[in-house]
């Protein structure tokens, strides 16, 4: 929420459907306001840093095409073309669709050192990523499927 005033903050987002870079505002929920959108697993992983099981996610086993967003504020984030199989039980990509639509962070929770990825748009808590992934970028992202909504083309 933005005082009387107050300029609205935007960032740079990359629309994958339409290929062009949007300006779009930040978004910014209480953990009251992202309760009653999100379901309490979903706030659970996305808001709160949990992880699903492995094996458990609606998403680790789909090959459907389409672009997968972020189910807290509908980012673009990963192509179903970007998808593979790392065999570790949560849905896995070798790259985003845009550095523009993740950031990431070091993560030093559970006693290991990880990167972070979130949505760059709303902060969201998505998964990890990780330096064993195929060429040629050997990457892994490695997401929670309660975080992410497929959009089917």
């Amino acid at each position: 929420m933005h005082s009387p005033g107050e300029k609205e903050s935007t960032i740079p987002i990359f629309n994958a459907r339409i290929g062009v870079v949007e300006n779009l505002p930040e978004v910014i929920r209480t953990d009251n306001e992202w309760r009653q959108i999100l379901t309490p697993e979903q706030f659970e992983v996305a808001r709160k840093n949990g992880t699903e099981y492995a094996f458990t996610g609606k998403y680790h086993a789909c090959k459907e095409p389409g672009i997968y967003a972020c189910a807290c504020c509908g980012t673009d984030l990963f192509d179903a073309k970007a998808k593979f199989d790392s065999g570790t039980g949560w849905p896995s990509f070798f790259s985003p669709v845009s550095e523009l639509n993740v950031k990431t962070r070091p993560d030093r929770s559970a006693g290991m050192v990880r990167i972070e990825v979130l949505c760059a748009r709303c902060g969201a808590h998505l998964g990890h990523v990780f330096d064993d992934g195929p060429a040629p970028a050997g990457k892994r992202y490695c997401m929670n499927s309660a975080a992410l909504i497929l959009k089917k083309p």
